[in-house]
């Protein structure tokens, strides 16, 4: 139950601690500092998905030849048209994007940012849970350490995707406290996504394969529709590229050595 907990907790304890850098820095992120940190992010998902996700959902089926590998195809492209759905049916706004997008809304600027991040950890909630559950049921393919392992690289990602959150609307000229508070709630849905998908592991188990690369198809889709145009787009792009290649290494050196 103890690795349960920590699984639980550390992504959002991430969230939390990014969400608090409001309070230390000024009000506004330096560009190149973003361009790392989304960089960061957009490897840390990249890793996860293939080590801590597809692999495990491979080898889970205990299989060969063509349908070792259809869990992971069907999940997989399953989990990239759930987000392309949500991304349609809810109204949100990306930090620098001066437009929303989804279905027209009076919701206000701040509350599509925050709709935007909650978009972006839904599938890593989804990601935890499914893992932490996989590990419950069947630690031979995926091993507690390793849904932990999962959870502290999701966690670590956290930490810049809170800042990104709430320093830029401490500039739009909300408070700190608000800045912060709205950054710490962007991240509540990872741990209410994870308890839920524990809390049904006992019903889903036959389609666990499939529940793995759902999740890492839906983190693909966060990476390649918003991380990686958001580390190109003008300046400074070599550095969002340098940011990737730290996150994926660390997430694939935490899978390997802790799973």
């Amino acid at each position: 139950m103890n690795g349960i907990a920590i699984g639980l907790l550390l992504p959002f304890l991430g969230t939390t601690l990014g969400a608090a850098c409001v309070f230390l820095m000024r009000k506004a992120m330096p560009p190149r500092l973003q361009k790392i940190l989304t960089g960061f992010a957009a490897g840390v998902m990249v890793a996860a998905s293939v080590w801590s996700l597809l692999i495990p959902s491979i080898e889970m089926t205990g299989k060969e030849g063509f349908m070792s590998i259809l869990p992971a195809i069907v999940g997989f492209l399953v989990g990239i048209l759930f987000l392309l759905f949500l991304d349609e049916i809810i109204p949100h706004q990306h930090i620098e994007s001066g437009e929303s997008e989804g279905p027209k809304s009076h919701l206000s600027k701040t509350a599509k940012m925050v709709f935007a991040i909650t978009l972006h950890n839904i599938p890593e909630g989804m990601a935890v849970g499914v893992a932490l559950a996989a590990a419950l049921e069947n630690s031979s393919y995926l091993p507690m350490a390793g849904a932990v392992a999962l959870s502290l690289g999701i966690a670590i990602q956290n930490f810049p995707e809170g800042a990104i959150v709430s320093m830029p609307l401490r500039s739009a000229g909300n408070t700190k406290w608000k800045s912060f508070l709205m950054g710490t709630l962007s991240g509540v849905v990872e741990p209410i996504g994870a308890i839920v998908t524990i809390l049904l592991a006992s019903f889903v188990l036959p389609i666990l394969p499939y529940l793995l690369s759902f999740a890492a198809g839906a983190m693909m889709y966060v990476v390649v529709e918003e991380l990686i145009p958001e580390t190109q787009e003008g300046k400074h792009s070599n550095l969002g590229t340098i940011g990737f290649a730290i996150g994926f290494l660390l997430m694939m050196a935490l899978d390997v050595l802790l799973g």
